[in-house]
């Protein structure tokens, strides 16, 4: 197919997705599901109108995803407008440490056992599947900063800061991978304090700082200058400096990425609580800045209140920022539809019916134990834990980083065989699940 046809094919596609949507959201067929099926489609296994390897292309792979991830990051810490002590943020940090480690150490366990791993083999392999997937978890995250539902927050809240704990492990297996299969106590340390705790205490604060200050800033320009022309390249400036300031610094680029949109976040929440939008009509003297005006009524806009400029500043990030978002999932998710024909492994299946039924529930209850959740709620966050370009991110990473041999093509291709079940079992369930645990609510 030319270049003319593949263009027509991408149009079709894209609004077959646009008019569906209203389905789509109350269907059990999610858009990814149909990007992957697009993909199937196109590949080896039926019309063979196109081969990608990811692995082949592990550095192009990585630094998409990368993108894709940073960008999904920033627009879900820009969305969490909820204070830092709400208790959907306190599951959130147990879902993305604790409940993380167990299940990353359950996966290890599992794939020792049944696939025949070494342990630093198991360990990558469960450092990669481990994770939520803060793109595909768009499906079940915060809709926007009014949302303050308790589980959408944790889970949001979780794949956000879930790099922090499993990208550190894969890390630890990569070592153990391609060195000696010995660690010494002075690589451990090393790893310990900067790979851990630097990468996720640095990170968090570089990119908090960054997204407060030039929030202040840009909200500052804004109304002194009377700006209303549209600025959606401040939600790419934020994420590509907060990432590079932190990855040349040893720190977690997907931690400061998440930490911009909560500091972008926290400088929107100190403008409207200094000057409260008298006008506002809905009993809240301080609602999130973006209600207060309409985008696309810029003509008309008087900023006279600085919460307003605030309100332009951010409804600019999330749009552009929603926008990079979906573009490259779609593309990724059509990748993985292509490629999975070149990395299928039923085995892959086995890990992921424990994964998602066993590890995972399990992992959640035990690491929730003693709060004040509901025992629905933390089932449900057991079931809801979405694979994606999270772990796909992860596997280019691990070949970019010296992962080869027969096994690890293996432990690859069963990762790549769990994430595809994931976007269709997870993708499948979560719209009658939620609207069930709605109607539930309301009942009672």
């Amino acid at each position: 197919m030319e270049f003319i046809g593949w263009t027509a094919a991408t149009g079709g596609l894209l609004l077959l997705i646009s008019l569906a949507s209203g389905w789509i959201n109350r269907g059990p067929v999610t858009g990814f599901a149909l990007y992957l099926l697009a993909g199937i489609v196109c590949g080896p296994w039926l019309l063979d109108l196109l081969r990608i390897d990811i692995a082949a292309h592990a550095e192009l792979a990585k630094n998409l995803t990368e993108i894709a991830m940073a960008a999904s990051l920033f627009i879900t810490g820009l969305k969490l407008r909820l204070p830092l002590n709400d208790p959907g943020w306190r599951m959130g940090l147990r879902l993305a440490f604790p409940a993380m480690l167990l299940t990353v150490a359950g996966v290890t366990l599992a794939a020792h056992l049944l696939a025949g791993f070494s342990w630093p083999l198991a360990l990558a392999f469960g450092a990669i599947v481990a994770p939520t997937d803060p793109v595909l978890a768009s499906l079940i995250s915060v809709n926007d900063a009014s949302d303050s539902d308790n589980l959408r927050v944790s889970l949001s809240s979780e794949a956000g800061l879930n790099d922090g704990t499993a990208l550190p492990l894969l890390m630890l297996a990569m070592a153990l991978l391609t060195g000696d299969g010995d660690i010494s106590w002075s690589y451990f340390g090393h790893w310990a304090l900067v790979d851990v705790l630097w990468a996720v205490i640095g990170g968090s604060a570089i990119g908090f700082v960054l997204g407060r200050l030039i929030g202040q800033f840009a909200t500052h320009l804004r109304h002194t200058q009377q700006d209303v022309a549209p600025n959606d390249f401040l939600a790419l400036a934020l994420i590509a400096l907060s990432y590079a300031a932190a990855q040349s610094l040893d720190a977690s680029g997907f931690l400061a990425a998440f930490a911009a949109g909560i500091g972008l976040r926290r400088a929107e929440i100190g403008v409207v609580r200094r000057f409260p939008y008298q006008d506002y009509q809905e009993g809240n003297p301080h609602p999130p800045a973006e209600e207060l005006i309409n985008p696309n009524a810029r003509h008309a806009f008087e900023g006279t209140n600085p919460a307003s400029s605030a309100g332009l500043v951010v409804s600019d990030a999330l749009s552009f920022g929603d926008t990079i978002e979906r573009l490259f999932a779609a593309a990724i998710i059509i990748v993985l539809g292509i490629t999975l024909a070149q990395h299928w492994d039923p085995n892959g299946l086995l890990l992921a019916a424990l994964l998602f039924i066993v590890i995972r529930p399990l992992s959640v209850w035990i690491a929730t134990a003693g709060m004040k959740t509901p025992g629905l709620q933390r089932a449900t966050i057991g079931w809801l834990g979405i694979r994606g370009i999270g772990s796909i991110n992860y596997i280019a990473w691990a070949y970019t980083h010296g992962l080869a041999g027969v096994d690890a093509n293996r432990m690859a291709d069963m990762a790549f065989t769990l994430i595809v079940a994931s976007v269709v079992v997870h993708g499948i369930s979560v719209t009658p699940l939620l609207n069930w645990r709605q109607a539930r609510r309301n009942r009672q």
